[in-house]
């Protein structure tokens, strides 16, 4: 097990590098030199509605790990699309203090509110897909691995009133029959207003043990569990493997899996979870309009949008919605098809950000690649950001082995879709923080 100095950055064990977080960002990405390659520095350009041209210092480094077990044990939940601890936690650790307020709009799974709360900030986060609450806030409030042990025994889970035939291309059927009881249960105790932590965090475990690719999901063989392929995908790549679902034991399956995510999560961590818990806000519901989020109250904004058309929520959601007893048709999740529709969501978007960030707060706003690079997301969200009033203050690429950017910054393109960080940083005018 990893300790928690592993984790945790520990200011008072490294003085200088914490001296250096107070350096305008910037200055700070100029100066990176943490994996032995020296920062490039570009330019950004885009022009605003009414054609002024618009312009930002580009800085691109690997700015972090691409080590996977390179962050708390806590973030090893599926979901499509989610980008990794490390970025959040960058600029967490360099645009704010302990126990201040950040944000992330588009909260999916809940990185950057999860590692917001292990550095001691008070985590913020909204989105319209249901589940993301359920994948988030246990986690604010992880049980021993004894208590949902326990409760899990507690649970009758031969007492099913379903049986649904369409999802034994997944599922041996006393497995289904496990699912559907346990299934039952939690929406029990929901009704009954009666749902605890622990309930809360079996719920998010089974949630990420529906379908996978190894014998430590629920299912049979299919594909990763950050997805859910349909009925008709499933009986094709039973034929083609000649497959059929095998019995499995949930219980185990799903503390053996609890046991992984709390490895390190040692009693500091609680504590530090706990008090972070206090004050957080999770919302479910659009982000344009968060009226519940208070004006001048966050000091960061920290988020990754849904790109352009890059990921179907609704089809890849679609069994945990079953699970969870919500419609997935009923989510009106922003999955633009045209780059007028997305500039158009993100400047209703950045307007409210600019609204709940306090002044000289920032926002984060990872944009990723797609369609290969032709299209740079980075360039239309400068221009959105500068009409919501917010300033430009610099874009940053991170760039890994294992990742490209466009050929236009001299680094080789041999992969298709999503393969580079590529953030754009705002500031919201004000006297409060020095510039970044």
């Amino acid at each position: 097990m990893r300790n928690e100095e592993n984790l945790l950055f520990d200011f008072a064990k490294e003085p200088a590098v914490a001296s250096r977080l107070k350096d305008p960002l910037g200055e700070q990405l100029a100066a990176f030199r943490e994996f032995g390659k020296e920062t490039r520095i570009l330019e950004t350009r885009s022009q605003a509605v009414d054609g002024r041209p618009l312009g930002a210092p580009t800085y691109v480094n690997e700015f972090w790990t691409a080590k996977q077990r390179a962050a708390s044990r806590l973030h090893e939940i599926s979901y499509r699309a989610c980008f990794k601890p490390q970025l959040p936690r960058f600029f967490i650790e360099r645009l704010t203090a302990p126990g201040e307020v950040v944000y992330d709009p588009f909260m999916g799974r809940g990185t950057s509110l999860i590692e917001a709360a292990l550095l001691g900030r008070t985590p913020f986060g909204c989105d319209v897909n249901p589940l993301s609450v359920f994948l988030t806030r246990p986690r604010l409030h992880p049980p021993a691995l004894r208590e949902v042990g326990e409760r899990l025994q507690e649970i009758d889970l031969a007492d099913a009133d379903e049986q649904p035939e369409e999802l034994l291309v997944f599922y041996h059927p006393d497995t289904l029959r496990q699912i559907a009881a346990l299934k039952k249960y939690l929406l029990r105790r929901k009704a009954e207003s009666a749902l605890d932590a622990v309930d809360e965090w079996i719920w998010m475990v089974a949630l990420n043990r529906l379908t996978g690719h190894s014998r430590g999901f629920f299912s049979v063989y299919t594909m990763p569990p950050n997805q859910a392929v349909s009925v008709k995908s499933q009986r094709k790549i039973n034929e083609v493997r000649g497959q059929t679902p095998p019995p499995r034991n949930v219980r185990e399956i799903i503390c053996r899996k609890t046991r992984q995510l709390l490895a390190d999560c040692s009693e500091s961590v609680r504590r530090r979870l706990a008090e972070a818990a206090r004050g957080a806000r999770i919302l479910t519901g659009q982000c344009e309009s968060t009226p519940e989020i208070g004006t001048g109250s966050v000091a960061l904004a920290v988020t990754s949008p849904p790109f352009l058309n890059v990921v179907d929520y609704a089809t890849d959601n679609w069994l945990r919605c079953w699970f969870i007893g919500a419609d997935p048709r009923s989510v009106k999740l922003t999955v633009p098809r045209k780059l007028e529709e997305w500039r158009d969501e993100m400047a209703c978007v950045l307007g409210e950000l600019r609204r709940v960030l306090k002044a000289g707060g920032h926002v984060a706003f990872e944009v990723g690649e797609v369609r290969g690079g032709k299209v740079k997301l980075e360039e239309t969200v400068l221009a959105c950001g500068f009409e919501a009033g917010l300033e430009p203050v610099l874009v940053l690429i991170n760039d890994q082995k294992f990742t490209k950017t466009a050929n236009c910054w001299g680094v080789d393109n041999n992969f298709k879709g999503t393969n580079t960080n590529r953030v754009v940083v705002f500031r919201k005018p004000g006297p409060d923080r020095p510039r970044a």
